[in-house]
């Protein structure tokens, strides 16, 4: 993925692996930059001030690693660069944000890797929520979805290991592997519960992007992710729509991790007057805001009704579209809340090839709110109720049809 592909990746965190790079970290809402910046020598015995308006006292940090250095019966069990690399993991953490990470060496190298090349995953997108590492999603025919795994199940252990405060990042790194090997999760599922341990084997992860279906007169467009295809295939299934001689049409974003920014956009385009504005960015420190408006595509001579479909698996670029098409009234919202990742990341490269991932702004939908830890409420909900006796049922998407039609 060239640079400035990569600077337009919404950024939430995947554990998959494709043989592309399109689609391997896509945040999926947050957008990550990356920049350089000098690193300057950090000298054990001297430290300058921060530049706070705060009184901070930096002699506390070197009496505790003095302390630490001459009483801990640990001593040696670390090298000193690795204790200022955990040092400076604290301070990132610090700031409450599950997106802000300092990344030393090793996975900074497979942060790349995940961005550049491919590795092996089980397809679930993680995040987390209320403090707690969470599937957001598993992808659509990976080997998480065939184990059982569902949108909302909590992370309790990986092989084991209690995943306690890890980062998603170190969550990331212990689930991945190689294609054929298993992983052992034991999560805590809230509809249960009670925890339960699913083991799955990695694979090689294929994402499918979308799938179209005629039902009872309506056109339904499943949106799985928005990869690098999603902008291609959807302007296909458009053609599919106006072909079919349907008005009546069900946007799909249920378990709908997110992907590119911009397939949001051109998507929402479709479907949005000419500059009116799809998502905004707010840079709270700077004050600043970059507004994404649509570029007012006139396929469609007359405006479909329209429902979007969503759950607790859509996320990030999915929230955009089906913020965007409620705010500008153009489309009913039916199932249930969506999962609230709106964060814009920048991946700031450090010396030593270390990294620091830092939440830099917020997603904004045209009404103003923001999508991260808020979500987006549906106008009609409806959970999700599986019948054991039709694995097929989808009470969901039958209220969605019945939605439309109004």
């Amino acid at each position: 993925m060239n640079k400035d592909k990569y600077k337009n990746l919404i950024f939430t965190i995947a554990i998959v692996l494709s043989v592309s790079a399109s689609f391997v970290f896509g945040v999926y809402a947050s957008e990550t930059k990356v920049v350089q910046i000098p690193f300057p020598k950090l000298n054990i015995a001297v430290a300058s001030t921060p530049s706070t308006k705060e009184n901070t006292d930096m002699d506390l940090f070197f009496t505790v690693w003095n302390t630490l250095k001459a009483k801990s019966i640990h001593t040696g069990e670390k090298t000193d660069q690795e204790m200022i690399y955990g040092a400076i993991q604290g301070l990132a953490s610090s700031l409450g944000d599950p997106y802000t990470v300092f990344m030393p060496p090793t996975e900074t190298k497979q942060f790349n890797e995940s961005i550049t090349g491919s590795f092996g995953g089980i397809g679930a997108e993680i995040g987390q929520k209320d403090n707690l590492i969470t599937i957001i999603a598993p992808l659509k025919d990976s080997p998480a979805e065939r184990s059982g795994i569902k949108s909302g199940d909590k992370i309790i252990k990986i092989d084991g290991t209690l995943v306690g405060d890890s980062s998603i990042d170190q969550a990331i790194s212990k689930i991945r592997g190689k294609k054929g090997t298993t992983v052992k999760l034991e999560i805590y599922r809230d509809s249960d519960k009670s925890t339960k341990i699913i083991d799955i084997m990695r694979d090689t992860i294929l994402i499918p992007t979308t799938k179209t279906e005629i039902i009872d007169g309506v056109f339904v467009v499943h949106i799985y992710n928005f990869g690098e295809h999603a902008t291609k295939e959807f302007k296909d299934a458009i053609n599919k729509f106006k072909n079919s001689g349907s008005n009546y049409l069900i946007i799909d974003l249920r378990g709908n991790p997110g992907g590119y920014l911009e397939a949001a956009v051109d998507i929402g385009s479709y479907f949005i007057p000419k500059g009116k504005t799809i998502v905004s960015e707010d840079y709270v420190i700077s004050g600043k805001k970059e507004i994404h408006t649509s570029y007012g595509y006139t396929d469609l001579k007359k405006t479909p009704k329209i429902v979007v479909l969503v759950d607790g698996g859509s996320a990030s670029a999915s929230e955009i579209l089906a913020g965007a098409l409620h705010d500008h009234k153009i489309a009913k919202l039916v199932g249930v809340k969506t999962f609230g990742k709106g964060s814009v990341q920048e991946v700031v490269d450090m010396k030593n090839n270390t990294s620091l991932k830092v939440t830099i702004a917020r997603w904004l939908i045209p009404s103003g709110i923001t999508i991260d830890k808020n979500g987006i409420a549906p106008d009609i909900e409806v959970k999700y109720v599986a019948d054991p006796k039709n694995t097929k049922a989808d009470n969901q998407l039958k209220k969605a049809l019945e939605v439309v039609k109004q």
